[in-house]
């Protein structure tokens, strides 16, 4: 994989779910999950099916091998009756990174809000993950000290 080559991005289509599979699988695989590519595929094909998330992904010649990807879900902000979208997954192959993969990714994202004319992008990292949060503070995100966020685990 060599990004140095003209980057692309641009939305996936269903036909682009069987490329996309593995990267989704190595993201999670990153976030300590096992393997499972079968159904990597199906939660994405699914989502993008009942239209609940928003996939762009990276490459250079061919579309078929994703150098990264980001995925994005809708939500809404009451308070100011608008869309958000989350920034859910960003994910960039080893081989790929820092090469400009991940920013060009975010920029799609960005301008897909913006497009849909949303309040904005929201997104969430791991603590210890300093690499991202440097990127998205150089992306001019703002860390959120206003809000506690909460979580209530329903399964084990």
């Amino acid at each position: 994989m060599n990004p140095s080559h003209s980057l692309t991005v641009r939305q996936a289509g269903h036909g682009d779910i069987e490329a996309l599979a593995p990267l989704f699988d190595a993201y999670r695989q990153f976030y300590r999950q096992p393997s499972d590519v079968e159904r990597a595929e199906c939660f994405l094909r699914d989502n993008l099916e009942r239209q609940q998330s928003v996939i762009f992904f990276a490459y250079t010649e061919d579309p078929g091998q994703p150098l990264g990807f980001t995925q994005l879900y809708p939500t809404l902000s009451s308070v100011a009756m608008m869309r958000v979208w989350t920034l859910n997954d960003l994910f960039v192959h080893p081989d790929a990174r820092k090469q400009g993969v991940a920013r060009a990714l975010m920029k799609s994202a960005e301008a897909h809000a913006r497009a849909t004319r949303a309040k904005g992008l929201q997104l969430s990292t791991a603590v210890d993950n300093v690499t991202a949060q440097r990127l998205y503070a150089a992306m001019g995100y703002v860390r959120d000290d206003a809000f506690l966020h909460y979580y209530l685990r329903l399964e084990d």
